[in-house]
């Protein structure tokens, strides 16, 4: 093989390389369908072009010709694809082949982003402005309502007066046939008093549908409108939004608006909002401009949330001594729906997925009421109905950057191995301002006296993701460790925001998206096998392939 072959592996291998290996080898989970990407994966445009462009180049090195795609054609490649895979370890330092399953490299990105400067906007800025008319509802958003997504909770504040806690909605602009009657809450902090905050529940709504709603009265009303997700089923289309430690900087405007135009549908919050915290006496106006900063989404999609370090607010020295006081008197959650008895962790369906909201900063250690919780929420998962099953936290499981380290890991021994005998197909996390994906991994196998004390590649184990990086004034967290954990398999120091788009009830496609001097530049790309229903598969092609499976590596 000439050395000009490896290196044009090599350029592509970095984005590429493993899932091409993977196609390679693996028999389609569809065994009635032609041995390529299924059919709904071809659809999109830009995987199909970078599928078609590896194979060339992957075809020049073992010199095949054609599409490789029947089983026959496959024989025929093994051995050369077998002497390959020789060539490519030992030129690994010009290759780089990835899968989640098998743990055969990782990659630190040398990218360095000129970034803007970590401080937050301005107050009289226009992306903070108030909407005119007196006692305007401002700070609107929406999250789910229920446990299926036929409900959402429309929230918003007023400043000068109570005014009405009601929504007015319908099917068609401008034409309301329903109200719902919503409640009014406030509160103060020290020496700031909020507004007046309104928590209103749209139930009984259709899958599917486009609904339009008003809020307000007179020359002051607003108008806004929301999409219902599909039914819950197992092959929903949807495309989720990962946005984590936003705050309220440029960065994180960038962020946000690269967001708007990825088509998402709903928002996967990890946590830390706005950061008023880091303000003097955790000065609640930097609540109130967060708010209207997310209102562009938020106002028009569900943002599910979950709390972060930065939403505690535990402040004695200044006779506050209630935690999350500001985050749950102003992000519902409907908490009850899933049976929990805390805002701060609950659950939703939504239209193929099962997601689970955890607590870092409740307790969670056996017999608490979060494990309890979460142990039946668990059992409560059907895979037949929402084969994808997310859990969204604050501080990572596993992190291999030198800021936080180490902090999720009490978490993870109270409940990784749930995960893995669950299959969580992915957890999402915030915390530490950077990017990292990790292999497919766990550690519960240690207990002190004996077991491996390092985490191992292990195929019922989630993904493990953290998304940290929406841009807040703490800057970006540039110090990973040295070398690269074996269980990592990328990181970067940039912000940026993820999408995960369900295709159906066997694959999901990932993207992470780096903000490039305010460009988004998809960076990390992902093909998953749904944990529950690729295994399934797999049994059953074991089974009627016989020694071929044991060739079989996914992600």
């Amino acid at each position: 093989m000439r050395r000009s072959d490896i290196k044009a592996v090599s350029n592509a291998s970095s984005r590429w390389a493993g899932e091409v290996w993977r196609f390679l080898w693996v028999p389609p989970l569809f065994p009635s369908a032609a041995h390529r990407w299924p059919s709904d994966l071809r659809s999109s445009g830009s995987l199909l072009a970078a599928e078609l462009g590896f194979q060339r180049l992957v075809r020049k090195v073992l010199g095949v010709g054609g599409l490789i795609t029947m089983p026959a054609k496959r024989a025929t490649i093994l051995a050369k694809a077998m002497k390959l895979q020789s060539l490519l370890f030992i030129s690994s330092s010009l290759i780089l082949l990835c899968s989640v399953d098998h743990v055969i490299c990782g990659r630190t990105s040398t990218f360095i982003r000129s970034e803007w400067p970590s401080t937050d906007i301005p107050l009289d800025n226009e992306v903070f402005a108030i909407p005119k008319g007196y006692n305007a509802p401002q700070q609107v958003h929406v999250t789910q309502g229920d446990y299926d997504g036929k409900a959402v909770i429309v929230s918003w504040v007023t400043i000068s007066e109570p005014g009405t806690s009601e929504v007015l909605y319908g099917k068609e602009e401008h034409k309301y046939e329903h109200t719902a009657q919503g409640k009014t809450t406030n509160y103060t902090f020290y020496n700031y008093k909020s507004g007046y905050i309104h928590h209103c529940l749209v139930d009984g709504l259709e899958y599917d549908t486009k609904y339009y709603y008003k809020i307000g009265k007179g020359d002051a009303a607003r108008e806004f409108w929301f999409q219902t997700p599909p039914k819950i089923d197992p092959d929903a289309l949807y495309i989720f939004g990962i946005i984590g430690d936003l705050g309220q900087t440029f960065n994180s405007l960038s962020t946000l608006e690269h967001y708007m135009r990825s088509g998402g549908q709903a928002v996967l919050y990890v946590g830390d909002l706005s950061y008023a915290d880091r303000y003097e006496f955790n000065d609640g106006v930097r609540w109130d401009s967060w708010g209207q900063f997310v209102e562009r989404s938020a106002a028009y999609q569900p943002w599910i949330w979950t709390a972060g370090n930065h939403e505690i607010e535990y402040r004695p020295d200044l006779g506050e001594i209630f935690t999350f006081k500001a985050y749950k008197h102003r992000y519902a959650t409907p908490y009850v729906a899933s049976k929990s008895s805390s805002p701060l962790w609950y659950a939703v369906r939504r239209a193929s997925v099962h997601i689970i909201v955890l607590s870092s900063y409740s307790p969670f250690v056996k017999y608490t009421p979060q494990w309890f919780w979460l142990l039946e929420e668990l059992k409560r998962v059907d895979r037949e109905k929402t084969p994808w099953l997310i859990v969204l936290m604050h501080a990572p499981l596993y992190n291999s950057n030198e800021a936080h380290y180490m902090e999720g890991e009490s978490m993870r021994a109270a409940f990784e191995s749930l995960f893995v005998h669950y299959k969580v197909d992915i957890v999402f996390s915030g915390h530490v301002h950077a990017y990292e994906r990790s292999y497919r991994i766990s550690n519960i196998n240690y207990n002190i006296t004996s077991g491996s004390r390092y985490p191992v590649p292990d195929k019922s184990a989630p993904v493990y993701i953290t998304v940290g990086d929406g841009g807040n004034q703490e800057g970006l967290a540039v110090r990973f460790s040295k070398p690269q954990p074996d269980y990592s398999a990328f990181r970067e120091a940039s912000y940026g925001h993820s999408t995960l788009e369900l295709k159906n009830r066997t694959h999901a496609l990932y993207h992470w998206n780096r903000n490039d001097d305010g460009k988004p530049v998809p960076t990390d790309h992902v093909v998953f096998h749904n944990q529950y229903w690729a295994s399934n598969t797999r049994r059953r092609l074991k089974k009627h392939r016989g020694s071929h499976a044991g060739y079989i590596a996914t992600y």
